[in-house]
């Protein structure tokens, strides 16, 4: 079992972050924020995938309005994601933001800061400092040496934090990306040592779905399994619900999310397999959609590793040449040939 970091707990609307809470997905609209029907749709189709929280951009005065709107069209916690402007910042918190991601990078003029923390402590909402290596690079016109990005990225959010601190702001989200899976990994292991806020985990990647999921569950995986990271977004260049079943497939790994459908385990094969294990994978997985419930299935190739995997399967083929061994939770039921197995492991399921 995973051991969580202790952290302060932090809420963001009706949602707690940080502790013993669940670690929370969450992922960002891709379509135009003054598109409010398309915006909303896409939102309510995130929380169906399992999101428990979504952001939304606001770079623009009209962002900020449709904010307002799609804000009170929908029944989960927003964040609004600010660029430049501090007053799209305020804008967001009164449209009714749970929480306001503010990028050190971008936002910088002390005043404006301190506006934008009192505007949260009066509506309650909270903050995510948000920092990202790229926009570090740019504080300075020469480049930045890779070695010392990390020191500079930690010294920002420290600046940042104690200015909220100091207004006795703690409602805070910590988070620092980069697109490289080794400085992600350093930066919040230093940030998880320095501070005790809940932290939100990115890699700012940004690859096809393909390119992306690896890195990303490199870097947040072996966070994750450190006890670092209380919110996650998985960043792809693709459809969100991609984002976030990449995401929940990295926290099933780890044990940090319950499976609500089927599980599907199948062997690699080798030359022992005695049918066509991808063409019966395929069949069981098909027929699996009907079923709804977190049940373990698995689909071996031969007997010789079958009866061992079977063992932590709620329902398990182990198949031998034209026929298939069924296994119910480890013990050995039946014996079908080939064209059997598929109606017989659904009489099974059903009977699970």
């Amino acid at each position: 079992m995973v051991k969580r970091r202790k952290t302060k707990k932090v809420g963001v609307g009706q949602v707690i972050i940080g502790s013993s809470a669940p670690v929370v997905i969450q992922s960002m609209t891709k379509v135009p924020t003054v598109d409010i029907a398309r915006c909303v749709r896409q939102i309510n189709q995130l929380v169906k995938a399992g999101c428990r929280l979504v952001r939304i951009a606001v770079p623009t005065r009209a962002d900020t309005t449709a904010f307002a709107k799609i804000v009170r069209k929908v029944n989960v916690p927003l964040i609004a994601d600010v660029h430049f402007s501090p007053m799209r910042a305020i804008e967001a918190i009164e449209a009714g933001a749970a929480k306001v991601r503010l990028n050190p990078g971008n936002i910088k003029k002390r005043e404006s800061i301190l506006r934008i923390i009192d505007a949260a402590k009066m509506h309650k909402t909270a903050i995510r400092i948000g920092v990202n290596e790229a926009s570090i690079r740019d504080l300075k016109k020469q480049a930045i040496p890779i070695e010392k990005r990390i020191a500079l990225m930690l010294k920002e959010m420290k600046k940042y934090v104690r200015l909220f601190e100091n207004r006795k702001f703690d409602q805070l989200v910590l988070s620092a990306k980069s697109s490289d899976v080794l400085r992600t990994i350093e930066i919040n292991r230093s940030i998880a040592d320095t501070f005790d806020y809940p932290i939100h985990l990115g890699l700012t990647h940004a690859g096809l779905p393909e390119d992306a999921q690896i890195p990303s569950a490199v870097a947040l995986g072996t966070l994750l399994a450190e006890g670092i990271g209380d919110t996650i977004r998985v960043s792809a260049a693709a459809n969100p619900i991609i984002e976030t079943e990449i995401a929940k497939q990295i926290l099933i790994s780890l044990g940090l999310y319950k499976r609500s459908e089927p599980e599907l385990i199948v062997c690699p094969m080798c030359a022992r397999a005695g049918i066509d294990i991808t063409r019966l994978a395929g069949l069981v997985e098909k027929a699996l959609l009907a079923i709804d419930k977190p049940l373990r299935v698995a689909v071996m190739g031969c007997v010789v590793n079958g009866p061992g995997e079977a063992a932590d399967a709620d329902l398990a083929v182990c198949a031998a040449k034209n026929k298939g061994y069924l296994y119910r939770k480890g013990r050995k039921i039946s014996t079908v040939p080939e064209s059997k197995i598929i109606p017989t492991l659904m009489k099974e399921l059903k009977k699970l």
